[in-house]
């Protein structure tokens, strides 16, 4: 036990001290108090208790059922929900995901000893402080992610975790303690037991943390090999060019920490070219050459985006910017239109992110001028958007109605009629007048 202050929010302290006053023992738990200690904003502040799930329900007005048969009990505190779950030990993982039975208990350090690592194995209240009985307090100074007791059980009972470890350890600036490193090796074939929601979840907020390169410590300890085998196939093909330094996997991994942390930028930094294995030729000079390896890696990405069930929004977006992502154009205004219609005006300033990031994951080879060219692209981009010009069919001076007003029948006709003066506009954005179009007809 150490004493140690760690403020708890209003609702949270009442429903500790209502606990308490009626014989219980209550405490703050997990994620928030390792949150609380380390600075962070808790997402949400979950209890932990020696009462049983009806003992706890008879002490507050309003409560519901959220886990039950796990302990769980959500009280109400105005529209404000908290999670209090009874102290409990966890029966046989038969699925690698879940106990098949829970059983309660009275006793705080049974309950603490099931959780993953030690950093989220600490409780609070503030009559007692903080209990830490695993060394959580020493792995937060000194930065390190470790199990609680056997590595090999706790991912073996559940091997998220293991996915789980790589997160926090990329979340936190962590590095993972070696007896975990070896846990995380030996198990995580049984990531194959974990469902593809869950694992997307936990991939995503690796992604889009401060440390996205820790993929590769994911591939070291053959975790990718499980869920996202086109990553280990990408850090083993080389990149025998002048424009590169690293092998694919490797200006994968730089191009993502060159990107701000937004899904769909991450992502796309992950997957842009995921198509080069599949394609890549050497000459007689030893040159390598991965031709149209864009549209392949939009192939792979929609397959892998499938596969982890990601939502539709987000596979278009991704899939588009993959396939763009390669598009080069000589800076001209007439260029930029028509990349702006091509990509789509929302996803052109993403495009022109993930140009900048994967350049800056090259070779200095011609960088200057690479870098010379997507700023005059940026700064075209900025007068296009400024002067109002047109770029897609939505902005265009006429439509259908105008056309069949001015004489063309209904039909096919004419949507290639607007597509062709589409074009011409977007050549010259000084015909985009409805006389003028109208009198083009």
């Amino acid at each position: 036990m150490e004493k140690q202050r760690i403020w708890l929010p209003e609702r949270v302290g009442r429903i500790i001290a209502t606990l308490q006053d009626h014989g219980y023992e209550a405490y703050a738990v997990g994620g928030c108090i390792r949150d609380s200690l380390l600075g962070r904003e808790p997402g949400d502040w979950d209890i932990t208790t020696s009462a049983m799930p009806e003992e706890t329900k008879a002490l507050f007005h309003k409560t519901f059922d959220t886990g039950i048969e796990h302990g769980t009990v959500t009280v109400l505190m105005g529209e404000e929900g908290f999670e209090v779950t009874t102290y409990r030990i966890d029966g046989k993982y038969e699925d690698g995901r879940h106990p098949k039975k829970v059983s309660f208990t009275r006793n705080l350090r049974e309950d603490l000893l099931r959780r993953d690592f030690t950093i989220n194995a600490m409780a609070y209240n503030e009559t007692e402080g903080l209990v830490d009985i695993f060394g959580g307090i020493l792995d937060l100074e000194e930065g390190i992610i470790r199990c609680v007791g056997d590595a090999k059980e706790r991912f073996g009972e559940d091997a998220l975790r293991i996915l789980r470890g790589i997160r926090f350890a990329a979340q936190l600036g962590f590095e993972i303690d070696e007896d975990t490193k070896q846990g995380m090796r030996t198990l995580a074939p049984t990531l194959e037991k974990i469902s593809a929601e869950r694992i997307q979840a936990e991939l995503i907020k690796m992604l889009v943390s401060d440390r996205p390169e820790l993929l590769r410590e994911a591939y070291e300890l053959g975790i990718t090999k499980i869920f996202l085998p086109e990553f280990d196939r990408i850090m083993d093909t080389e990149q025998e060019t002048p424009h590169h330094i690293y092998s694919v996997g490797e200006h994968t991994l730089h191009a993502m920490k060159n990107i701000r942390g937004d899904k769909v930028l991450r992502l796309t930094m992950l997957l842009h070219d995921m198509g080069k294995p599949a394609l890549k030729t050497i000459d007689e000079e030893g040159v390598a050459h991965f031709k149209k390896h864009a549209a392949e890696s939009c192939v792979i990405t929609k397959r892998i985006l499938k596969r982890l069930k990601f939502d539709n929004d987000t596979l278009n977006k991704v899939s588009r910017l993959v396939y763009y992502h390669d598009y080069r154009m000589p800076a001209a205004a007439r260029n930029v239109r028509r990349a702006m219609n091509k990509i789509g005006e929302e996803l052109f300033p993403l495009y022109m992110e993930v140009r900048r990031a994967d350049v800056l994951a090259q070779s200095t080879y011609l960088r200057e001028e690479k870098i010379r060219n997507l700023d005059e692209i940026e700064e075209l981009y900025r007068e296009i958007r400024r002067m109002k010009q047109c770029v897609s069919l939505k902005d265009l001076a006429v439509n259908g109605r105008d056309l069949i007003e001015a004489g063309m029948s209904p039909g096919k006709e004419i949507g290639e009629k607007l597509k062709e003066l589409l074009e011409l506009v977007i050549e010259n954005p000084g015909l985009n007048d409805k006389k003028e179009l109208l009198r083009r007809l």
